[in-house]
């Protein structure tokens, strides 16, 4: 996982250098929904002074200051404004946004988690600096439970489905690994890579017999009409069959709590899916 810490630029583990506040001196301006969710979910919300527009979809946030994000800032000066002692991102983000808040004296920490392990790892590491070790412990607890339980519902079903998940649609991008590893619970496999660009024909090539849209930054917009309408795709089963299902991007593209409902949302689907061929 990439690490920053205040301006520089080599990536290591934060808590390794970072003390963390007490948590009565712990300011956080959150620029990560998956940060916002984690600290919320284990009691450190009074820790926030500042969250993106987006974190009020996956967290309690109602009442405090809207940011700019990781890709998007109009003014450093409205987070200085808030006076953190932490600002938290997430990685991908645009370096320009980066290099302006780095041009302040701010400490800066960016989550890069890959799989659930990762996820898991970051909700301990906030824990940590929230000073709620044991809440944070606690709710890995609860999501791997939960987890756990999707799956033995999955494993009721003899049959698994072919999935490709697409987290953006130009360029087609596929769903992040987390999400790999969440379709693999359900009962279902990825058969592209995940979080990579892919091309049309790589997805041809994969037949998926279910296709799921969780397009960044669009809720539930996604527009399944687009990819029925591709050309190349007219045979692939997904397509023939008319499973092509839109999945609110939040629930599977913020690493953090919100992908308990996101897997619980797979699993319906592929439920769906299953009873539909029994009944033909």
């Amino acid at each position: 996982m990439l690490r920053h810490y205040n301006y520089l630029s080599k990536p290591f583990d934060t808590l390794s250098y970072m003390k963390a506040p007490s948590s009565n001196a712990l300011r956080v301006v959150s620029l990560a929904p998956s940060a916002t969710s984690i600290l919320c979910a284990i009691g450190a919300k009074k820790s926030l002074v500042g969250v993106t527009k987006w974190c009020a979809d996956v967290a309690p946030v109602n009442g405090l200051p809207k940011l700019g994000d990781c890709w998007h800032m109009d003014s450093v000066g409205e987070i200085l404004k808030l006076k953190p002692s932490l600002v938290i991102g997430s990685v991908p983000y645009k370096q320009e946004t980066l290099a302006k808040l780095l041009e302040h004296p701010l400490t800066f920490l960016a989550t890069n988690p890959r799989s659930l392990a990762d996820i898991a790892n970051d909700i301990r590491m906030l824990g940590r600096i929230a000073g709620r070790p044991r809440q944070a412990s606690r709710l890995v607890t609860k999501m791997r439970r939960e987890f756990a339980s999707i799956a033995r519902k999955a494993g009721l079903r003899k049959k698994r489905y072919r999935v490709y998940c697409e987290a953006w649609p130009n360029p087609r991008i596929s769903s992040p690994p987390w999400v790999a590893e969440l379709v693999t619970l359900c009962g279902g496999d990825m058969v592209l890579p995940a979080g990579q660009r892919v091309s049309e024909e790589q997805v041809a090539d994969a037949r998926p017999d279910v296709i799921v849209l969780g397009w960044a930054a669009t809720g539930d917009r996604a527009k399944p009409q687009k990819t029925y309408d591709v050309a190349g795709w007219k045979e692939l089963p997904a397509i023939r069959n008319k499973r092509v299902y839109v999945v609110r991007d939040e629930l599977l593209n913020t690493p953090g709590p919100p992908l308990l409902a996101g897997a619980k949302e797979l699993l319906r689907i592929f439920q769906k899916i299953a009873l539909q061929e029994k009944r033909t």
